[in-house]
């Protein structure tokens, strides 16, 4: 097989491994999104649960 063939064949197959790294990475990105909007939803929730309950008004 020639040399620049082979080049060729070598560059289209790390094309293709690159490509599909691409989608995996991209199909990994909104499980992280959802991870962090469950963290802050339970920091938010900490926060509130730990905040002093108001003083109610005396009779």
């Amino acid at each position: 097989m020639h040399t620049q063939t082979q080049l060729a064949q070598h560059r289209m197959t790390e094309l293709h491994t690159e490509a599909h790294t691409h989608r995996l990475a991209k199909q990994a990105k909104p499980e992280k999104e959802l991870r962090k909007r469950i963290g802050w939803t339970l920091v938010e929730v900490g926060l509130r649960l730990a905040a002093p309950a108001p003083a109610s008004a005396p009779l």
